[in-house]
């Protein structure tokens, strides 16, 4: 091959990969003005300027349900979260013949404020429809799953599928910022797809001014069966703050996630890579007080066994007639454990069908404790 040949080839490779990669710029226009943050600004105030961190809680399917995010905002008081997520919920979903009992994942108490919607789809129109949706609904901000690797969501386009397409996701973003109207709308999203690319995928988010950035430390191929790259969180906060300012000047809020055990921990991981707070997820399974002032405090066995069944009731009450029961017993194994015959009683409970039947094995076994 004539080196005039090679370079001809090496050229259009390169425009092809330019017409493709992220160094293309066909999404969608920025705004030229400081994002919307609405209720953020409140804890921009009151706990970022003054060198606080945040936490909040990571939305979780079939697990941070109205049930059990009722649990949290009760047993974590007088602190709690700052901010709480639902379970993510299909826009499209919500612009569908089963919209109404899709709208029970969208069900929520006064308790739980400040809370957020998250969405997902790859139909920017149905985002757009969504969002103005939870805004009727009254909530105080909606965030957009960009990270989910559940492959039934990826199919659609949706979760971590928007890694691979920065333009669509653009556009979805802006669909529901348009539908969310005077509410802030954020995303949460991982380091990248098959491989670290949090400094081509991360920019082309920031662009559409969102006032918050919630970054799972891992990429999708990594699912959670590494340690969360927090080696990376440094870097990834100064990438945020040359894109955006700082928080104090309108910057965008920068949360991270991955492997964070407690209020704790997430503090000393935001003050030592320079985010502003974190997302807590698997930490919270069996401790609905994580979250409180005293959370360092344990509960008792009969405390805590006595919190797993109205956990049950209040599952059952407000979910019984539309989720399958046995979503609760995700939760059990993460309440019953470390102790003497928690084996046992964690089998007798897994084959329990109703609340009723939760009780009476946990009394039968307080009974014999006393």
């Amino acid at each position: 091959m004539s080196k005039t040949l090679q370079q001809q080839l090496q050229q259009r490779f390169a425009n092809l990969i330019a017409f493709f990669g992220f160094q293309k710029n066909h999404g969608v226009e920025p705004l030229h003005q400081k994002p919307l943050r609405g209720f953020w600004q409140k804890l921009v105030d009151e706990k970022i300027l003054k060198g606080e961190t945040l936490s909040v809680l990571a939305p979780m399917a079939d697990v941070t349900d109205i049930a059990f995010r009722t649990m949290i905002a009760k047993y974590s008081k007088p602190t709690g979260p700052d901010v709480m997520w639902t379970e993510f919920v299909s826009a499209d979903g919500l612009c569908s013949v089963g919209r109404e009992v899709l709208k029970r994942d969208l069900e929520f108490g006064e308790i739980e404020r400040p809370i957020v919607a998250q969405l997902f789809s790859s139909t920017p129109e149905n985002m757009k429809k969504a969002a103005a949706l939870c805004r009727e609904l009254g909530f105080d901000g909606i965030d957009i799953n960009m990270g989910c690797p559940d492959k039934s969501i990826e199919k659609q386009g949706a979760g971590a599928a928007h890694m691979k397409d920065w333009r669509l996701a653009q556009k979805v973003i802006r669909a529901a910022q348009e539908g969310a109207v005077d509410i802030p709308v954020s995303v949460k999203t991982r380091l990248g797809f098959n491989k670290i690319e949090y400094k081509e995928w991360l920019p082309k988010i920031l662009e559409m001014n969102v006032p918050v950035l919630t970054v799972h430390l891992r990429t999708r191929k990594e699912m959670s069966k590494v340690d969360a790259h927090w080696n990376l969180m440094s870097d990834v906060a100064k990438l945020v703050r040359e894109k955006t300012g700082e928080v104090k000047d309108g910057g965008t809020i920068l949360l991270g996630n991955g492997d964070v055990k407690s209020v704790r921990d997430g503090k000393e991981k935001a003050n030592s890579t320079g985010c502003v707070g974190v997302m807590i997820g698997r930490a919270i399974f069996g401790t609905p007080w994580l979250f409180g002032e005293n959370n360092e405090i344990e509960k008792t066995l009969e405390e805590r066994l006595k919190i797993l069944i109205e956990h049950t009731k209040l599952f059952e009450e407000k979910l019984g007639d539309i989720k399958n029961f046995a979503i609760m017993k995700k939760h059990y194994k993460a309440y019953v454990h470390g102790f003497d015959g928690a084996k046992e009683l964690r089998m007798d409970l897994m084959e329990c069908d109703n609340s009723r039947e939760i009780e009476e094995k946990i009394n039968l076994f307080i009974d014999k404790l006393i």
